[in-house]
């Protein structure tokens, strides 16, 4: 072992001394449940929240009907070069109908949409205020932007009001970035409050991640924006396809300008390989039957609601007003113990640590999906 290694090795040891050490879990998938450790459980760790990787009828008639067919496994380049196939257009069109924006860009991931818009339009004369509790690749795509942030108190517009009138008129752009749905809290933001805030400033945008709302929020499953009727306000809607949309990807939904800007100058579209036509037309495919999924939608509220009715009736606290609900048991030893104890009693769930979130909030996070039978959430509650 060399000093470099050794070095690696005592960081190594610190995080276990600390309870945060990671490693890889070995399961294997049973529709709902996870098969792990000789224990079948049900899984409460997925972001399958429509359920259609778990009930997997879809992919049977997405297959049945050979709407795979001429989709290659592979795009062998990126979209700049060879592999801006004709199904990256159709799906591209989709989401901007499905969004209310003029125009939509695909890329390979939530982490490379987040890490490359900010980067792409912010110059050194900029500011970005994020609210503190933005997802960990915001905050990787705001340092790598080389913009001045400041990062405002979770939800707290008082203070974002206070920062936008001191500095709205030293910076060439302003980015207001936050989450729709907050991915460990569960809690929401206040588009609304947002939207007339960024009015007041004409260099002023607002960048919307929806990773947790896209699919299970709004008439037609756009997402937070939809539900409240302000798509056409916010500047950039970020969204997933790797959760309510069983499939890998992201999109990026805003004005033809920014997409064609976007297209020139965003490191993580430019140099990484596509995504594969056949996974776009699976995406493709599930877009189509987004907005027929109302049934799904208000299961999933339904169950998310009772559930966070009987935490609070239990004593358990939580900020959640989704489908996310965090059990925060303050240190990481507790949360272990929490997901041991859980596991034991056949629910799948793992402990959140730091860095994931602050130091002293470790938890278990709850992730809820549409079609859980209400007898398993109530023996979950019971067990908790």
């Amino acid at each position: 072992m060399n000093r470099t290694e050794e070095l690696l090795a005592e960081e190594l040891e610190k995080l276990k001394d600390g309870g945060n050490l990671r490693s890889l879990p070995q399961s294997l998938h049973e529709g709902r449940h996870i098969l792990s450790h000789g224990r079948k459980m049900l899984n409460l760790s997925s972001n399958d929240y429509l359920g259609i990787a778990a009930e997997g009828r879809l992919w049977k008639e997405f297959l049945k009907e050979g709407y795979h067919e001429n989709g290659l496994p592979t795009s062998s380049s990126s979209r700049l070069l060879t592999g801006n196939f004709p199904e990256y257009n159709e799906l591209e069109q989709k989401l901007a109908r499905l969004c209310g924006k003029q125009s939509a860009l695909v890329l390979s991931s939530g982490y490379h949409a987040n890490t490359g818009i900010l980067p792409a339009l912010c110059t050194h004369k900029s500011l970005i205020l994020a609210d503190k509790l933005v997802h960990a690749s915001i905050i990787d795509g705001i340092r790598l932007s080389g913009a001045q942030y400041i990062r405002y108190r979770h939800n707290d517009y008082g203070q974002l009001e206070c920062l936008l009138e001191d500095s709205h008129d030293r910076h060439d752009r302003i980015f207001i970035a936050t989450e729709s749905i907050f991915s460990m809290d569960g809690d929401e933001a206040d588009l609304e409050r947002l939207v007339s805030l960024k009015r007041r400033y004409p260099n002023v945008m607002l960048y919307v991640d929806e990773a947790h709302a896209f699919g299970v929020r709004g008439m037609n499953g756009a997402g937070c924006s939809e539900e409240r009727g302000i798509s056409g306000d916010i500047d950039i809607l970020v969204g997933t396809f790797g959760k309510a949309a069983a499939s890998v990807g992201a999109y990026v939904a805003c004005s033809s300008i920014i997409r064609e800007y976007l297209i020139n100058r965003m490191r993580t579209l430019i140099f990484t390989t596509a995504l594969p036509p056949l996974i776009i037309k699976w995406t493709s495919f599930i877009i189509d039957r987004l907005p027929s999924m109302k049934t799904e939608r208000e299961q999933l509220a339904a169950i998310s609601g009772a559930a966070n009715r009987l935490l609070e009736n239990k004593g358990f606290h939580t900020p959640s007003t989704s489908h996310i609900i965090p059990v925060i048991t303050g240190d990481s030893a507790s949360a272990i113990l929490k997901a041991q104890k859980l596991q034991e009693a056949g629910f799948y769930v793992l402990p959140v640590r730091p860095p994931t979130v602050p130091a002293g909030s470790s938890r278990i996070r709850l992730s809820l999906c549409a079609g859980t039978p209400w007898e398993d959430i109530e023996r979950l509650i019971k067990s908790i």
